[in-house]
């Protein structure tokens, strides 16, 4: 059974539009019914956090008001990463989490994503379930309690504290003597960020720390680190660090404003956890969307490389079902399970940082020991997305594409899980042949489903 809400990454959509305030309070009520379930806890509780976006507050609302008609005690951690809430979730005495927040998406755009109490995102069963209460009008069978059995609501802003010393604690060295740009993307790293690489001794200069909600994502961050290339370079920095909207994701600059992503940022991070002998089974898990490189990369050094779905949760089930220790997607969602059970773009930032004080390297060397096959991501926006799997003349040129290319590369096409985008990516040796299929396939998609 397909999904109609949940996406790869929560429910999104554009707040007050796709994602009202009735759906909120809706997945409040039945989210809070799910995680409570089970428990034992006379007066369940329920924590959430929101990065800045305007809607947040309004979405928290109805989240609240959903949770504690059930019983449900929240607490509200206010503007946090969303690392910090699976962080929290998982070492607070309480039933699971709620992150508000729609990542990289832009500013008009919301989400809401679940955590359990062990910290992890739902499963797709999970998600089935809250689904079917929902589109069957189900809502109304569940526990409605009255006077002191209604649940209440207290701000515990403070406990971003705890999710600030626990990044402080997973760092390997001191990082004094490196100067270090941090692009918090107008978003949910604007406290976090900064606090952590200052405690740790760095001299930080912070661009892009504008919580009024109005330009979270907006040219500046992990989707368009150009501004903070840039200020690498002015200020003679040795890092950069550039943030999504709600810091579980990262983007690396090197000290020449040179880009460094997720992929790169796997093969540094695993060499090392190979020298500490921390590299559980040699193996690091990633998604199709990871480059060649990092597969090539990883086999100079005896480490294999276990592909999963797209999608950090995914990732995280494969590490966690056989112990691996490092994982996660080019887009700089990178997790350290010994830490964290979520991508945690403040953490990694933090691992690289130790890992550049360690070897006396800098980044710009460290990153060399991948090379990057070449590779081509298009974005094709339609009308008809759910339709694109059962199209044969897409079918047809996929499977033209994939001959022409040969087993040396790869096509992969998939639909986008919370935007209105058929994702396209090719993979190979020779870019000319690349950028023909890729024109080709763009063109058919979009006359196919629009």
């Amino acid at each position: 059974m397909e999904k109609k809400l949940f996406g790869t990454d929560g429910v999104r959509g554009v707040a007050n539009h796709e994602l009202k305030g009735e759906l909120a309070f809706k997945l409040g009520r039945i989210g809070g019914y799910y995680l409570s379930k089970n428990s034992d806890q006379k007066r369940p509780v329920v924590i959430i956090g929101k990065d800045t976006r305007l809607s947040g507050d309004m979405l928290e609302a109805a989240l609240m008001a959903g949770l504690t008609s059930v019983g449900i005690d929240v607490y509200r951690l206010g503007i946090i990463p969303t690392p910090g809430v699976c962080y929290l979730s998982r070492t607070k005495e309480v039933v699971g989490g709620i992150m508000i927040s729609a990542s990289h998406n832009p500013t008009a755009d919301n989400g809401i994503k679940f955590f359990d109490q062990n910290g992890i995102k739902l499963s797709d069963q999970a998600e089935l379930e809250i689904e079917e209460l929902i589109f069957n009008d189900h809502s109304e069978e569940l526990p409605y309690p009255i006077d002191k059995e209604i649940g209440l609501v207290e701000e515990k802003y403070s406990w971003i504290d705890e999710y600030i010393d626990f990044v402080i604690a997973s760092a390997d060295k001191k990082l004094n003597d490196l100067k270090i740009v941090i692009d918090c993307a107008n978003g949910a790293a604007y406290q976090a960020s900064p606090a952590v690489f200052e405690a740790l001794g760095a001299e930080v200069v912070v661009i892009n720390n504008h919580p009024n909600g109005e330009e979270i994502n907006v040219n500046c961050g992990s989707t368009a680190p150009e501004l903070a290339a840039k200020k690498v370079v002015e200020t003679g920095a040795d890092l950069g660090i550039a943030h999504d909207g709600d810091a579980d994701r990262v983007i690396l600059i090197d000290e020449k404003g040179e880009v460094v992503e997720g992929d790169n940022i796997m093969a540094v991070a695993a060499r090392d956890l190979l020298k500490e002998d921390k590299l559980n089974k040699k193996t690091v898990v990633t998604t199709k969307y990871s480059n060649l490189g990092l597969k090539e990369s990883l086999a100079e050094v005896g480490a294999e490389l276990v592909i999963t779905k797209n999608g950090d949760r995914y990732v995280l089930a494969e590490m966690l079902k056989n112990g691996y220790k490092l994982g996660g997607e080019k887009s700089g969602h990178i997790i350290f399970s010994e830490y964290n059970t979520t991508g945690d773009g403040i953490l990694t930032a933090v691992k690289i940082a130790s890992i550049i004080k360690k070897e006396e390297q800098s980044l710009s060397e460290l990153k060399e020991v991948m090379s990057y096959w070449p590779q081509l991501l298009a974005n094709v926006k339609v009308s008809q997305k759910e339709e694109w799997e059962q199209n044969s003349k897409i079918a047809a040129e996929i499977k033209a594409a994939e001959e022409e290319i040969g087993s040396s590369g790869r096509v992969f096409v998939r639909a986008s899980g919370t935007e209105p985008l058929i994702r396209v990516m090719l993979e190979g040796k020779e870019e000319e042949l690349l950028n023909k299929w890729e024109n080709k396939l763009k063109e058919l998609i979009s006359e196919e489903l629009n």
